[in-house]
């Protein structure tokens, strides 16, 4: 089959190459790839992979869509089947797993970190690992969803849920997650104010659901987010990007308030404040994923309502590459999708 194999670190050791279909071991079923999405994790692995335990050569990707081709009788699972890959595969025995938290499993083996992932024509995992996909939604638009989409589900409506009415600033308007976060919060009613240093991206997260933006280069976040709450700030923040972001991200928040952070691409030791955090009596959390409870309600919420994800481009197999360098180009407003 085709795939993606990182060989060695670099954009360079990143090669399209014919590899072995894999074989399925019992409790397996093999899935035919027929879409997926660059996340920032597929550049780190491809560019670092520190703190990852993994060996090279190694198949990239993580989010997954496609149809069965292989499974064991007793699956649940039949050949054709429309799956979405839940990319985790969790052991089902630890004290997470038992309370429904694969994301916190002490055995998890994630695609395309851990083990050979999907950026290739065939993926093999256990059969625990394959949702039902609803004929709703379409290969492509599902590609995009397994990783950031799961992810923003759980930081809006996992530990402590964005209500109807209540009001979030997502800070770095573009990204997937952000982008993912703008759709699902105003979903439900909430209010949505967003960051960023781009008029054209702030008027692009008002095309998908912002109520009002702020761009940080010319006005002090918190101060802007202040005048628009009325004094109060904002029930919740969605920080990834960190050190940049953090202190105009706690001033912006209410008292009560909390912080939801998935990701420190500016740097991951921010001033803490804990003397704004206890006086004010702020939350601070960390988040990624979901589980499989969140996946399922996700694509359930996808098919039912017909939410569009936010797909900025389009890529084959074979262009992986030019994808990789959409996902870090500073115009990109959403998922960089690839077709296999």
């Amino acid at each position: 089959m085709k795939a993606a194999v990182l060989e060695a670190r670099g954009a360079a050791g990143l090669k399209i190459m014919t590899v072995p279909d894999p074989e399925r071991k019992p409790g397996e079923a093999i899935m035919k790839v027929r879409a997926s999405s660059l996340n920032r994790v597929d550049a780190y692995m491809r560019d670092n992979g520190r703190g990852i335990t993994h060996e090279l050569p190694i198949i990239l990707g993580v989010d997954g869509v496609g149809e069965i081709l292989e499974s064991e009788p007793g699956s649940g699972l039949k050949p054709g089947q429309r799956v979405m890959l839940f990319a985790s595969s969790f052991c089902q025995k630890c004290r997470y797993c038992l309370a429904g938290e694969q994301p916190l499993c002490l055995d998890v083996k994630i695609a395309g970190e851990h083990r050979n992932g999907s950026f290739a024509e065939y993926i093999a995992m256990p059969a625990r690992c394959f949702l039902p996909l609803p004929d709703e939604i379409s290969f492509e638009d599902a590609g995009v969803l397994p990783a950031a989409y799961t992810t923003a589900y759980r930081m809006l409506f996992g530990k402590r849920a964005l209500k109807p009415g209540d009001s979030v600033l997502i800070v770095g308007a573009g990204g997937g997650v952000s982008a993912a976060c703008i759709q699902l919060a105003k979903h439900i009613g909430a209010r949505v104010l967003v960051t960023s240093s781009s008029a054209e991206k702030l008027r692009q997260a008002e095309a998908i659901g912002a109520d009002a933006g702020v761009n940080y280069r010319t006005e002090p976040v918190s101060q802007r987010v202040m005048e628009l709450t009325d004094g109060y700030g904002v029930d919740m923040v969605i920080d990834s990007v960190g050190e940049a972001s953090w202190g105009e991200s706690l001033r912006s928040l209410r008292r009560g308030g909390c912080i939801i952070t998935c990701g420190a691409t500016t740097g991951g030791n921010p001033p803490v404040e804990l003397q704004r955090m206890f006086i004010r009596q702020l939350e601070l959390y960390g988040s990624t994923g979901g589980n499989f409870d969140e996946a399922r309600r996700l694509l359930s919420l996808v098919a039912n309502t017909g939410l569009k994800p936010v797909i900025d481009s389009r890529f084959d197999l074979d262009h992986i590459s030019q994808g990789y360098d959409r996902l870090e180009a500073p115009e990109r407003f959403g998922k960089v999708s690839i077709v296999t």
